[in-house]
């Protein structure tokens, strides 16, 4: 073998022997960039955004509650408002019906287009002690007046007259009286205005049919009491 040769295969054992060594050593941690560690390798992503999100989920499905809770309790309301309200105008109009807590109209004093000549009313005397001739009455003047408009306010809300008149009056029912305007010749059956008490022809003249008026106690003009009168034509 020749010298060269020699000094070739040397060189390829020296090789040979390098490489292996080189491989059985592993891979080198001189790979890993400088000035790090372990504990910068790469972390499982945190779960800090989802919690966040839910959090958000969950106000947002709290807020809805709330709302729909405030929306039915404004409609619940609303309903109740409608219930009342239809209620009440109900009660008012029951109450217009059957003429209780309100004055019918048609009874309240209204002053004749033209001065009538002839009237016909109806009337209930509530007298006082001593007022009426023949009449035993035990009431005060005061006690008088109460009664009177008591009756009077009963008779504009639609109470029954005639039943008024036999209960209340102190004169003879029915008390219905006709009389002839002043200056008029009465017809059969009726009284001249001046043979009546003044405020009895006052009233009765200065209402219309369906009236109903009250004549005060006066000494003069109305000695015997209060007249509650209804203007019947």
């Amino acid at each position: 073998m020749s010298l060269r040769s020699m000094i070739l295969l040397l060189a390829v054992a020296a090789s040979l022997a390098f490489l292996g060594a080189n491989a059985s050593a592993g891979p080198s941690d001189s790979t890993a960039p400088a000035g790090t560690s372990d504990s910068t390798a790469v972390q499982p992503p945190s779960d800090s955004g989802e919690s966040a999100q839910a959090d958000s989920v969950k106000a947002a499905g709290k807020a809805a509650d709330e709302a729909a809770e405030r929306a039915a309790k404004a409609e619940k309301d609303a309903k109740d408002a409608r219930e009342h309200a239809a209620k009440k105008a109900k009660k008012k109009a029951k109450a217009a019906s059957s003429g209780k807590g309100t004055k019918m109209a048609g009874t309240m004093p209204v002053k004749p287009d033209v001065l009538p000549q002839h009237v016909q009313v109806q009337h209930i005397l509530i007298g006082f002690t001593g007022s009426v001739p023949g009449k035993s009455i035990s009431r005060t003047k005061e006690e008088a007046k109460t009664l009177a408009y008591q009756i009077l306010e009963r008779a504009r809300k639609g109470e029954d007259f005639d039943e008024l008149v036999r209960k209340y009056t102190d004169d003879s029912p029915p008390g219905i009286y006709g009389m002839s305007g002043a200056g008029v010749a009465p017809a059969t059956g009726e009284f001249p205005r001046g043979g009546m008490v003044p405020a009895f022809g006052n009233v009765g003249f200065s209402i219309s049919p369906g009236n109903i008026g009250i004549a005060d106690y006066d000494a003069t003009a109305s000695p015997f009491g209060w007249h509650v009168i209804k203007r019947l034509k």
